[in-house]
């Protein structure tokens, strides 16, 4: 049982992040969409936008591995 509860915790802030670091993403390309399409974006801004979608792909992976522990039953 507390093995459930630790992983129920892990899933939940999983979550959270995951759902963090996609509202950061959003943010992000809303200003870059604004940014006119013959002026060059902030490269603080892009460097940004890359450490959002470096965040996501992490985030992936993580779901990745814990969908694999459960799928394998080493998880419930």
């Amino acid at each position: 049982m507390q093995k459930r509860a630790t992983w129920r915790k892990q899933e939940e802030q999983l979550v959270a992040n995951w759902g963090a670091a996609t509202e950061r993403y959003r943010l992000i390309h809303e200003e870059l969409s604004a940014v006119q399409a013959d002026a060059t974006p902030d490269p603080q801004l892009l460097l940004k936008a890359k450490a959002a979608l470096a965040e996501i792909e992490a985030l992936r992976r993580q779901v990745a591995r814990l969908k694999r522990e459960f799928i394998s039953g080493d998880r419930y």
